[in-house]
């Protein structure tokens, strides 16, 4: 699997490259400025973009903004942004498309190779992968006045955390030490109180609760 990885600063943009390696990734690219990125994925067609937000020349969020610019010449190319902090607004241009394929983690999540991996294959498969700061952020903001997300139990609570950050069935049974088909089921209800409608297919369903939960009040 072939990544373009963009990062400015050298200690993380060198480690990032040996990580990725070492789970049998191959690094296209590993470039430092908005401008290298918009050339290596024009140029290379990888599999995944590896982003940081921030990168020179602006130092705003150049890296973010290269990323979706190369999703509309290429609808569906995977992009995994990483940013030091939490900024919903990022996670919102990320998710506009409704395309799945997509990914926004804290950088401090690099450091759990195992989940900063599994994200960043998930996403490469045309998943998505929210970080749990930003599920929380968003749950809390819907919570205060939010009648149907009211009704959900602590548990359907749980669960929905889980999806919204990306998870399958199969992953978040695993977390919670309970069967497929009790998520499924925990599943089921969350859509019916929330008043979304039900789809056997993951990606289809994170992005609907990610819908959900980041629309206006």
């Amino acid at each position: 699997m072939r990544v373009v990885l963009a990062e400015d600063l050298f200690l993380l943009r060198d480690g990032l490259v040996r990580l990725l390696e070492a789970y049998d990734f191959e690094i296209a690219a590993a470039v430092e400025t908005g401008p290298e990125l918009t050339r290596a994925l024009a140029e290379l067609n990888p599999d995944i973009a590896v982003v940081d937000v921030r990168l020179p020349p602006s130092h705003t969020d150049e890296g973010l903004q290269c990323a979706l610019a190369a999703r509309r010449a290429r609808p569906g190319l995977p992009v995994l942004v990483l940013s030091q902090h939490v900024e919903q607004l990022y996670a919102r241009e990320l998710l506009a498309d409704g395309a799945g394929g997509v990914g926004y983690l804290l950088k401090d999540r690099v450091f759990d190779a195992e989940q900063f991996i599994d994200a960043v294959r998930r996403v490469a498969a045309g998943g998505t992968a929210m970080d749990p700061q930003v599920i929380q952020q968003l749950l809390t903001r819907r919570q205060a006045d939010d009648r149907p997300l009211g009704r959900v139990t602590p548990r359907e609570l749980e669960v929905l955390e889980l999806m919204a950050q990306g998870r399958s069935n199969a992953a978040i049974a695993g977390q919670l030490v309970v069967t497929e088909r009790a998520i499924a089921k925990h599943t089921s209800n969350i859509f019916a109180k929330l008043g979304l409608e039900v789809s056997d297919d993951d990606n289809r369903r994170v992005l609907a609760v990610l819908a959900y939960l980041d629309q206006d009040r």
